[in-house]
Formats: C-alpha cells, sequence, structure tokens
C-alpha cells in the first residue's frame, strides 16, 4: 500500500553535457541586466566561462559580477545585496559550486529588500521572509551539494558563537537548474571526492530517514546506484564523461530527496561543525560517513527487531557489495565497512586537520541534531562517532 506524502516543487530542470549553452536563452526569459555569481577557482577564467560572458557581452546583457571565496556569511550576502540593490538586475545567475549556489539563491532573496540576512535565518533571526525575491538560475559546476534543487540557502558565521543555518522559504527553490556535467571535468580529485561523499551522505540520510516516502525513496535509490557506479570512475578519471553525468544526476536529486525527506546525524554534526571551523562541508559528511553509519547500523542490530531502516541499510548495501544471498544484516555491515574503505580510498583528512580537538567534541555534540536520524543515538554514541574521526 502506498502511504499518504506531501512533495515541493522543483526548479525547471535543464540536464545534461552541454546544456550550458542554453544559459543565454533561459536569462533572457527574464530581462537583461543579469548578476553572475562565480566562485574562487573562477568559472569566468576557463574557457566554457569565458565563451559565456563573450556570447553573452554579444547579444547585449549588461552583465554585474560578483565572486565568493568560502562558504557565505551574513556579511558576504549583505555585501552583495547592497552593492547592487539599486542596479536594476532582472536575474541572478550562480555558477560554481555550493556556496556559490546558496550566495546566489540569498543574494536572489534578499536584494529587493536590502535588509540584513542574519535577521531572517532559522535559529538566529527572528522575521519570516515574504518570499519576494529576484528570479534565479542555479548552474552547479561541482556534483555535490544539490543546492541547485533545494529550497534554502546555507549560511555560515565563524567562531566561538558561530553557526550554520539557513534562509528558507518554498520560492527560493531556483526557477531553473542548468546541470552540465561538462562543468565538473575541472574539478580536482580532493574536489570530486569531498563533494561526491556530501551527495552520498544526503542521498543515504533522506532514504533512511523517518520522514522519507516512496516518492523520494524511488529517487534517493536511483541516486545511489549512481553513486555506486560512478563515484570512484570520477575520482579516479576525472574526464570520463558518463561518470561525470551519473555523479552530477546523484547530486541534484539528492537536493530533492533532502528537501522533501530531512537529513541525519551526518548532517546535524556538519551544521555543529560549520559553525565552529573553517571546514568543508563536503569534507565534515564525508568524513563522518562511515564512524556514524557503523553506529546507526549497531544500533539497529542490536535492538533484535525486524527495522525499516535495517531494511533499507541492506538494499543500499547490496548495490554497493558484490556478495549474493545474505542477510539485512550481512549487508548492514558491509555496507558500513565499504564506506569506511572508500573514506581511506578518497583521501578524506580527519577532522583534526581543521583544528578539531577531542576537548571541542562535548560542545560539538551539545549542537548536534538526531532530527531525521533512522535511529535514536545516546549521547555516548555521538561522542564516539566524533571522536573516531580527530
Amino acid at each position: 500500500m502506498v502511504e499518504s506524502f506531501k512533495f515541493s516543487r522543483v526548479p525547471q530542470i535543464i540536464f545534461g553535457p552541454g546544456k550550458l549553452k542554453e544559459l543565454p536563452s533561459v536569462i533572457r526569459k527574464y530581462g537583461s541586466s543579469v548578476l553572475i555569481i562565480t566562485g574562487a577557482r573562477s568559472f569566468e577564467s576557463t574557457a566554457r566561462g569565458k565563451g559565456l560572458f563573450r556570447e553573452l557581452e554579444s547579444k547585449q546583457f549588461a552583465i554585474h559580477r560578483a565572486r565568493i571565496q568560502n562558504e557565505p556569511s551574513p556579511a558576504d550576502i549583505d555585501k552583495i545585496t547592497g552593492n547592487y540593490l539599486k542596479k536594476n538586475i532582472d536575474v541572478v545567475v550562480a555558477i560554481g559550486g555550493g556556496s556559490v549556489m546558496d550566495t546566489g539563491k540569498a543574494v536572489s532573496a534578499m536584494i529587493l529588500s536590502g535588509e540584513g540576512v542574519k535577521d531572517y535565518l532559522e535559529g538566529v533571526g527572528t522575521k519570516v521572509h515574504s518570499g519576494i525575491k529576484l528570479p534565479f538560475i542555479a548552474v552547479p559546476t561541482t556534483s555535490g551539494t544539490g543546492s541547485e534543487t533545494t529550497n534554502n540557502a546555507v549560511i555560515s558565521e565563524i567562531g566561538e558563537k558561530g553557526f550554520k543555518k539557513s534562509l528558507r522559504h518554498d520560492n527560493f527553490i531556483p526557477d531553473y537548474a542548468i546541470v552540465d556535467p561538462e562543468l565538473t571535468l575541472s574539478c580536482d580529485p580532493e574536489i570530486t571526492a569531498a563533494s561526491g561523499m556530501d551527495a552520498f551522505s544526503q542521498l543515504l540520510e533522506s532514504y533512511l530517514s523517518d520522514k522519507a516516502s516512496i516518492f523520494t525513496d524511488s529517487l534517493a535509490v536511483e541516486g545511489l546506484r549512481c553513486i555506486s557506479m560512478c563515484l570512484l570512475k570520477a575520482y579516479k578519471d576525472g574526464n570520463y564523461i558518463e561518470a561525470r553525468t551519473g555523479m552530477a544526476y546523484a547530486a541534484m536529486v539528492s537536493g530533492i530527496t533532502l528537501s522533501n525527506a530531512g537529513l541525519g546525524v551526518v548532517h546535524g554534526f556538519a551544521s555543529a561543525l560549520g559553525g565552529y571551523t573553517e571546514i568543508p562541508h563536503g569534507i565534515v559528511c564525508g568524513t563522518l560517513m562511515g564512524s556514524a553509519n557503523r553506529k546507526n547500523v549497531d544500533v539497529l542490530c542490536k535492538e533484535h527487531k525486524i527495522k525499516n531502516a535495517l531494511i533499507k541499510y541492506g538494499i543500499a548495501g547490496k548495490m554497493f557489495i558484490d556478495n549474493k544471498g545474505k542477510s539485512d544484516e550481512y549487508y548492514a555491515r558491509a555496507f558500513a565497512d565499504h564506506i569506511e574503505e572508500l573514506i581511506t580510498i578518497l583521501k578524506l583528512p580527519r577532522l583534526g586537520d581543521f583544528g578539531i580537538k577531542t576537548e571541542h567534541a562535548d560542545k560539538i555534540v551539545d549542537s548536534t541534531s538526531l532530527k531525521n536520524n533512522p535511529v535514536s543515538l545516546s549521547r555516548a554514541d555521538l561522542l564516539e562517532i566524533i571522536l573516531n574521526r580527530i
């Protein structure tokens, strides 16, 4: 029997190698004055980037540019919106990784009002956004966060009282997502690994979530299948376009599933750590995946009950483990082992490499959410997860 569920809308999606060529015509739907936001490893310096800007200039677009070099802070968003508040921008385009997507999304939401974004962040501010924004087009150049299909922009402030919180509204879902896997060909192995594990963690956690539905499950399973077939291939051969395409699809779908099913303990840690130190989100998620999923599986197996989450771990495990005819518990435990091996193969750093020490663990655990985790974990469990990766 199919149980009831709710599902939020998605952007107009244009997916496939070479689809960047459609961006000028999509921009034209909204006007001629465009604010284009790119990252530190600027898309503008690539052959595809130079070609795009030449074309836009030849077609008489008024091009305004902004760059973001890190995960966006409230100050970053306020500076960009302040600079372009009176420039009569028609549409915002973000071309880059997850941080660039989040920046573009937040700028499109705040530029019409010119107010400070901090006042509208969940758990930080007290104001509720109207949802009125400029049109926003997302063009990812990495395969990780899936921000091109989500309704939130993640904003961070680093420090003793730091935070990593979302600016969220259903209207903030991008109007268009142009997902061209060719744009990820320039990603180095480190970025491929970290962003790929981010997408992996989002797909797995939304699949296991206590809010998952038959709809999100169908998307998550296919996304996980792409991860199983493509992540290592893309890591080992960055020019393998079929693998890049599979990873681009997995990342895009992960944004849809997380928006509708929520996430688990790995992202609970990521939120806590993101305000504590400057550590890339994908690395946090990737490096904690093995320890966190091993703990989830241990708790599920100790309960000695037939649990939906254990069955799902088994289904996921079968995609990654080449051994037939075993029990759900076998595949679940083997899957956790496989994730640990993958972390080693991908050379993901430990949290200690970014200044996290054992004495920080208690404070991090205090800020870690288990909102949609498939099992309840104790404080001791959470400490064990994080200490294993320091």
